[in-house]
């Protein structure tokens, strides 16, 4: 019987935060494990306990909650992710990625974990096209990031254009892609 594959998902503070809860259910019915680390501006959007109970796992928000036994948690969570997937990431984490800034339980999590990342980007299309935007993309990239670009379309904003949070079967299929390379490097 084939281990189950440990899916690590970010959630940043996006509107389009719920559009992740379809998206762990998504992960779950491919049978993968899924583990949750949410920014404290995503929890404004959506509840923790919306994904502890469609992952169920407990949801990683601080990562100096004291807990009963010592486990940095952050860092045991980027040891068994075969991939880390942050859908919605908001300009802000790709800016903190691309420059290796870790004080929050995502990015300290994304800096510990070895394992593919995949991000798809979630904002208003002026800040998608910043040049700081645009320069931070590169670099990400640059590591071997996978970006999962933005689709087209109404805005949360009120505007239309580039920034909305590409379609779920496109962030899947760049998992899954993820996951085969990973595999493929494995096995060589």
């Amino acid at each position: 019987m084939r281990e189950k594959l440990n899916i690590l998902l970010g959630i940043t503070g996006s509107i389009a935060a719920y559009k992740a809860a379809e998206l762990v259910r998504l992960m779950k019915k491919h049978g993968w494990l899924v583990s949750v680390v949410m920014t404290r501006s995503a929890t404004r959007f959506v509840g923790e306990l919306t994904f502890q109970t469609l992952s169920q796992n407990p949801v990683l928000v601080d990562e100096f909650e004291r807990k009963e036994e010592w486990d940095p948690v952050h860092v045991s969570l980027a040891d068994l992710a075969d991939v880390l997937v942050i859908a919605p990431c908001t300009a802000n984490i790709i800016a903190k990625l691309a420059h290796g800034i870790a004080d929050d339980a995502l990015t300290s999590t994304a800096l510990a974990c070895r394992a593919p990342m995949v991000i798809a980007p979630a904002m208003n299309e002026n800040m998608w096209m910043h040049p700081a935007t645009r320069d931070n993309i590169r670099l990400v990239k640059s590591r071997g990031t996978v970006i999962v670009n933005p689709g087209r379309g109404d805005l949360a904003c009120g505007w239309a254009g580039e920034g909305r949070l590409a379609p779920l079967d496109e962030i899947m299929s760049a998992i899954e892609k993820a996951l085969r390379k990973k595999k493929n490097k494995h096995t060589r």
